[in-house]
């Protein structure tokens, strides 16, 4: 769920791409490269024999524009895809995307000249209220799994920290991540003595992945290197599609089963010391191994 897809790129030759429009722009055609940019990486092939894919053997993505256009953005809009994508059979749904509470409270203030105290308070309805929507839409869709396929969502914790600011301060993770049953992703860093939070990744995510300088398809065949949570989500995204594929092979599958697997994956060893296991959870996640 993003920004759409560069259908024709050679790092996605071979996948069966089921594509649908949510926004009005009239196709799910990629027009801005960040959505192009997450696909690569869930499940690109390699590019000039350089990989940049997790899950390069996914035979088939379901690929919904939930970001620009005239009508993108909005949590209906993703709700609704969210539905189409486990109606066509996703086990995976991915969503670099996020609610940013800080900029919202300042559009308000400076766009409609309301004060802070009642610009958070409508912010936070907001806020509230796409909590309980997304958590009840994870709720159906584990429910649905005893009678259908398995789904779970993946999404970013947001870039809304600022570690190394002055003042510095932490975000907590945003909606939709924030959402009860939804796996949140924080962004690491390469440092001197191990791996770190990346400065923008906000806090009390569930696992973390790369998020810094990550390589990956672009528009028009190309490739880019950018950084954020958004990068960090499908790093994740396609170690989950590894472990569909292990658990489907031992006719395991299950939500509760996936989900265990995807975040007990999850280990601290490569994390520099002193970081707040706050900011990783679980720590970087790991495919799976002969032994797994």
């Amino acid at each position: 769920m993003d920004t759409g897809i560069d259908a024709d790129h050679p790092a996605f030759a071979g996948v069966q791409l089921t594509t649908k429009d949510f926004t009005g722009a009239g196709s799910a055609e990629d027009d801005n490269g960040h959505g192009t940019h997450c696909a690569g990486t869930i499940f690109g092939r390699d590019l000039d024999g350089q990989r940049i894919g997790v899950a390069r053997g996914v035979k088939k993505a379901l690929i919904g524009k939930v970001l620009g256009g005239p009508h993108g953005g909005s949590s209906d809009t993703l709700a609704a895809a969210m539905w189409w994508a486990a109606n066509q059979g996703a086990n995976v749904i991915s969503m670099s995307l996020g609610m940013d509470f800080p900029g919202w409270v300042d559009t308000l203030v400076k766009g409609s000249g309301l004060s802070i105290p009642a610009a958070t308070s409508i912010a936070l309805e907001g806020y509230r209220a796409n909590i309980r929507l997304f958590e009840q839409l994870t709720n159906l869709l584990n429910a649905r799994a005893a009678v259908a396929q398995t789904t779970i969502v993946v999404a970013a914790a947001g870039n809304e920290s600022r570690r190394t600011g002055l003042p510095s301060y932490e975000i907590n993770v945003a909606p939709p991540a924030a959402s009860f049953g939804i796996t949140s992703v924080a962004a690491l860093a390469n440092g001197d003595s191990g791996l770190t939070v990346a400065p923008f990744s906000n806090s009390l995510a569930t696992v973390a992945g790369p998020g810094v300088g990550v390589f990956s398809a672009w528009l028009d065949g190309g490739t880019n290197t950018i950084s954020g949570t958004s990068m960090a989500t499908p790093h994740v995204a396609g170690v989950a599609a590894l472990w569909t594929e292990r658990l489907l092979g031992q006719s395991q599958l299950n939500p509760v089963l996936l989900q265990a697997k995807l975040i007990g994956s999850g280990t601290l060893s490569p994390i520099a010391q002193g970081t707040a296991p706050a900011d990783v959870g679980a720590g970087l996640v790991r495919a799976p191994t002969s032994t797994s």
